[in-house]
C-alpha cells in the first residue's frame, strides 16, 4: 500500500501528466560540441548552451586533465575552510578584468551565486524589483531575501520608475535585477536606461549576463554591446555555458566581494569548484580574448537563421518559436528530430502558460547548410509560429 508521501507524488506526477507538462530525464551521449546520440538518433543539437564549443576544445580538454593530475577532482571543503585553491584567485581576476570591474567571486554555481548574492544585499527593509522574465535563480534569490518583491513589466523601464517612485523612499535601499539576455526569448535588457534610473532614484542594478559572457560585447557579455562598459553594479554571470565550464560568478567593486565572500550562505557553507573547472575556465577566457571572430559567430549564424526563416532578427544567440500549447511545442520537436535536430519543447512553468515554444541555441559549430535547412522547415512546416 503507498503512503501518503508517495499518494502526494503520484497525484502530482498524474496532475503534471494530463497537462502534457511532466518532465523525462533523456539519456543522451554528447559526441561533440554539436552532435548528440539520443534515443538510437544521432541528432544535431540547437539545444545546448556551449555556444563556442569549448567543452570539447582541445586545449580547455588539456587543461582540465592537468588540473585533475595535478590537484585532484575536488576542492576539498568550502572556499573559507580549506578549499581555497590558487586558481580561484587567478580566476577571479581574469574575470574582473575582462567584466571591468574591480573584484570578482566565483561560486559553485550561477544557481549558487544569485540564491546567495541577493539575500546578502537585500533584507527586511529593502525594496528588489525583478523583471517578470528573470530567471529562476534570480527569483530564488529574491524570496529569501526577506526584502519587499516587486515584480515589473518585462524590460518596461517606465514601470520600473513608477513603482521606485512610489515606493523607493520608504525603504533603506533598492536593487533592481534583471537577466542581460533573457534566457527562454533570447532578448536583450535595456541595461543603460535601468542603470540611469538606478542612479536617479539611488538604487543598484544587477544583470545576470549567463546568455551574453563569450558571445556577446566581444565577448565581455551583454553590459558591453555600445562597446563600453554600463554602469551595472553587480555582473554576474556562469561558466557553464560559452565558457564551457562550470561554475558561476559576481564581478563588482572590492568592497562589495568582500562583503560576498563572508556572508553569502551560498558561498560559505557550499564546497569549492573543483580545480579542473576553474582551469577550464581559465583557459577558456583565454581563447575568447584572442579569437573575437569566434565570439561574434553564434549571434551571426542565429541572426542568419532568423533572415532565412522569416522570424525576428536574433538579438543573442537564442531563438525562440513560440507556438502556444504545450502539445504543440512537443510535436513540432519530434518532427524536427525526426528531421535529424535536437530542438527541445520549452513548457510552463519555464515559460508563461499559452506560450510554450520551441528555445533554439546556436553556436559557433553549427554549419552553415543544416542552418538554411532547419530554417526551411521552420518557414515551410510551423505555419502557426509566433513572434517575440
Amino acid at each position: 500500500m503507498a503512503n501518503s508521501l508517495d499518494t502526494f507524488a503520484q497525484s502530482k506526477l498524474a496532475e503534471l501528466e494530463a497537462g502534457h507538462l511532466r518532465r523525462r530525464l533523456a539519456e543522451t551521449l554528447r559526441e561533440d560540441g554539436i552532435w548528440v546520440s539520443r534515443g538510437g538518433r544521432r541528432l544535431l543539437s540547437f539545444s545546448c548552451n556551449d555556444y563556442l564549443n569549448l567543452t570539447h576544445h582541445p586545449k580547455v580538454k588539456a587543461a582540465a586533465a592537468e588540473a585533475v593530475a595535478r590537484y585532484g577532482a575536488g576542492a576539498g571543503a568550502s572556499r573559507l575552510i580549506t578549499g581555497n585553491h590558487p586558481l580561484f584567485a587567478e580566476l577571479e581576476a581574469r574575470l574582473a578584468q575582462l567584466k571591468q570591474a574591480e573584484a570578482a567571486c566565483v561560486f559553485g554555481s550561477g544557481y549558487l551565486a544569485n540564491a546567495g548574492i541577493i539575500p546578502t544585499l537585500v533584507g527586511p527593509d529593502d525594496l528588489l524589483l525583478v523583471d517578470e522574465l528573470a530567471h529562476a535563480c534570480l527569483w530564488a534569490g529574491a524570496q529569501l531575501s526577506r526584502g519587499r518583491v516587486e515584480k515589473f513589466r518585462h524590460n518596461d523601464v517606465a514601470h520600473v520608475r513608477a513603482v521606485l517612485a512610489e515606493q523607493r523612499a520608504a525603504h533603506d535601499h533598492a536593487l533592481i535585477v534583471t537577466d542581460g539576455v533573457f534566457s527562454m526569448d533570447g532578448d536583450l535588457a535595456p541595461l543603460d536606461e535601468l542603470a540611469a534610473l538606478a542612479q536617479e532614484y539611488e538604487a543598484w542594478l544587477m544583470s545576470d549576463d549567463a546568455h551574453g559572457l563569450g558571445v556577446l560585447g566581444g565577448g565581455r557579455g551583454s553590459s558591453f554591446l555600445s562597446g563600453k562598459k554600463s554602469a551595472v553594479d553587480l555582473q554576474m554571470g556562469t561558466l557553464s555555458k560559452a565558457i564551457g565550464s562550470y561554475g558561476g560568478y559576481l564581478c563588482a567593486s572590492a568592497p562589495v566581494i568582500d562583503l560576498i565572500k563572508t556572508r553569502a550562505r551560498t558561498l560559505v557553507y557550499s564546497t569549492g569548484l573543483p580545480p579542473a573547472s576553474a582551469a577550464a575556465a581559465l583557459t577558456a577566457l583565454d581563447i575568447i580574448e584572442a579569437e573575437p571572430e569566434l565570439a561574434a559567430s553564434p549571434v551571426a549564424k542565429a541572426q542568419a537563421f532568423t533572415r532565412a526563416a522569416n522570424l525576428p532578427l536574433a538579438q543573442s544567440t537564442i531563438v525562440p518559436i513560440v507556438l502556444g500549447e504545450a502539445t504543440a511545442a512537443l510535436e513540432a520537436s519530434e518532427m524536427l528530430a525526426c528531421e535529424g535536430f535536437l530542438v527541445m519543447a520549452i513548457r510552463p512553468p519555464t515559460v508563461p502558460a499559452g506560450t510554450a515554444r520551441l528555445r533554439l541555441a546556436f553556436t559557433a559549430g553549427h554549419p552553415d547548410e543544416e542552418i538554411a535547412r532547419l530554417a526551411q522547415i521552420v518557414r515551410e512546416r510551423l505555419p502557426g509560429r509566433q513572434a517575440r
